[in-house]
């Protein structure tokens, strides 16, 4: 279950990595952030980005609401988040 979450549904890149980073600066080592997306390049960003960072990709999914694809992550703070 998510400590926090992270509503970057309409955003593009790079927009829901730099709300991700913001949210994750303000967590605890441990934590989990759960973010929904709509942006299809996401999936790469958050990749690269937990790899980059240190943190863990727990969750990679997707769903439809309203017609449209939700990318949805979870998170585990484990880096420095930056």
């Amino acid at each position: 279950m998510a400590d926090k979450t992270l509503d970057a549904k309409g955003l593009n890149c790079p927009l829901p990595i730099l709300r991700a980073k913001k949210a994750l600066k303000e967590m605890s080592n441990g934590q989990v952030l759960a973010i929904e997306a709509t942006d299809p390049g996401s999936a790469k960003d958050f990749e690269s980005f937990c790899s980059q960072t240190g943190n863990e990709l727990l969750k990679a999914s997707e769903t439809k609401s309203d017609g449209k694809t939700v990318y949805c992550y979870e998170i585990r703070k484990t880096g420095s988040g930056e």
